[in-house]
C-alpha cells in the first residue's frame, strides 16, 4: 500500500521580500466615458525603482496580450524573411 504524504508545495516567501509599494491604481473615464485603469507612482518615495519596474512590467504585460488579441503574436507583426 501507499504512503501518503502531504507537503506544501509552494514556496515559501522571503521575510520582507515584499516592500510597501507606493503605485496607485485608479480608474478613471475618458471622455468618451470608457473606464481605464491609471497607475500613479510618487516621485519622492524610497521604493520608486522597484515602483517604476512593476508599472513597466503591467505596462509591456497589457501591450502583449493586447497584440496577441490583435495580431496573434505578442511581439506585434512578424517581419517577414
Amino acid at each position: 500500500m501507499a504512503d501518503v504524504v502531504v507537503a506544501n508545495l509552494k514556496r515559501p516567501k522571503a521575510a520582507g521580500s515584499k516592500r510597501a509599494s507606493t503605485v496607485r491604481e485608479k480608474r478613471m473615464r475618458t471622455a468618451d466615458g470608457k473606464l481605464v485603469k491609471v497607475l500613479a507612482l510618487d516621485a519622492n518615495s524610497a521604493t520608486f525603482i522597484d515602483d517604476l519596474t512593476t508599472v513597466f512590467e503591467k505596462n509591456v504585460a497589457k501591450a502583449r496580450r493586447e497584440n496577441r488579441q490583435l495580431l496573434g503574436s505578442p511581439d506585434g507583426v512578424r517581419a517577414k524573411t
